[in-house]
């Protein structure tokens, strides 16, 4: 059987075909630069060599039409496809309210997902079709990358951090994922399979599964039992900051700087609730490093994220 010949992965991602477009230019650029300076090169070796006849009289010393000519074109072009990268580049990375997170959590020598109603996949990852999506990931041991080549995205998955990206998938079918950072012996094996859906198929596949608490339900669970309702319920005594409506909100911080509050504040809230104080508030809140693994680390977030609305969260 005669196997076709693609010099480019499918383009599974609404982002595939313009990263495709732009190192396309990139392309043609820079060997559109190369050709033109190694013609002239050969030209001007073949007519100006030692025992060439060419007329050398009158030759200028200098021309300053020319000399910015080629030096502001190519630098203008070239600063053309930076600026397209730089746009392309932070719309994976820029927030989208409509995104759909899912958390994945990275391990020698796995892929585990979790979608926001619970269900858990190993080694999988269902997406809907044409609807866009934002991974929050982590790590529990070393440094993973999460590399799908058909959408054209890669994005380090970090122990002690939260890292995210966002696409949307554009054609139905299943995708090869890979790790793409060395991360140990089994590093070779450690690939995962990406199920694109229509959407109702995929809400079919999200109602069908294994029946077992919601991210947010087992968060809301945790946050009891470790304690944090005694400090950021609404009728506690404890002078505590407001969790309403926090992910996504801009925060003040004791130091005098702002941030806008994400997963990883959250996580380091409750880590290392030293590191960013919010303003008005006593560092007293303990330390829960050690205690919370990262897996309900992000049930946790994901049901203060889910509390927004909910005038009696309140946050660490």
């Amino acid at each position: 059987m005669t196997v076709p010949f693609h010099l480019l992965p499918a383009d599974g991602a609404q982002s595939a075909t313009r990263l495709d477009s732009l190192a396309l230019c990139l392309l043609l650029l820079t060997g559109a630069v190369v050709l033109i300076l190694l013609v002239m090169m050969i030209a001007f070796c073949i007519r100006y060599r030692a025992a060439s006849h060419a007329n050398r009289a009158g030759a200028r010393e200098k021309d300053l039409g020319l000399e910015v000519a080629w030096t502001l074109i190519p630098l203008l072009l070239f600063l053309g496809l930076y600026a397209w990268g730089a746009v392309d580049y932070a719309a994976l990375y820029r927030p989208d309210p409509a995104a759909t997170p899912v958390f994945v959590v990275a391990k020698q020598w796995m892929w585990k997902a979790e979608h926001r109603n619970g269900r858990r996949e190993v080694g999988e990852l269902h997406l809907p079709l044409g609807r866009p999506v934002r991974l929050v990931l982590t790590s529990q041991d070393v440094i993973h990358s999460f590399f799908v080549p058909d959408f054209r995205i890669k994005q380090d998955a970090v122990p002690g951090r939260y890292t995210s990206i966002g696409f949307t998938p554009s054609k139905a079918g299943e995708y090869r994922l890979f790790c793409a950072e060395f991360c140990g012996t089994e590093h070779a094996m450690m690939t995962g399979k990406i199920v694109v859906q229509p959407p109702a198929e995929f809400a079919r596949w999200l109602a069908e599964g294994p029946r077992q608490p919601g991210m947010a339900q087992r968060g809301f669970a945790l946050f009891r039992s470790y304690g944090c309702s005694g400090c950021h319920a609404a009728g506690s005594n404890v002078h505590a900051p407001d969790l309403t409506n926090l992910l996504g909100r801009r925060v003040h911080l004791q130091d005098g700087r702002e941030l806008v509050a994400d997963e990883a504040y959250v996580r380091d809230s409750i880590l290392v609730p030293r590191k960013d104080v919010v303003a008005g508030y006593e560092p007293i809140m303990p330390s829960f490093a050690g205690q919370i693994g990262e897996e309900d680390l992000l049930a946790i977030i994901e049901y203060i994220r889910e509390s927004g609305h909910d005038e009696r969260a309140e946050r660490p």
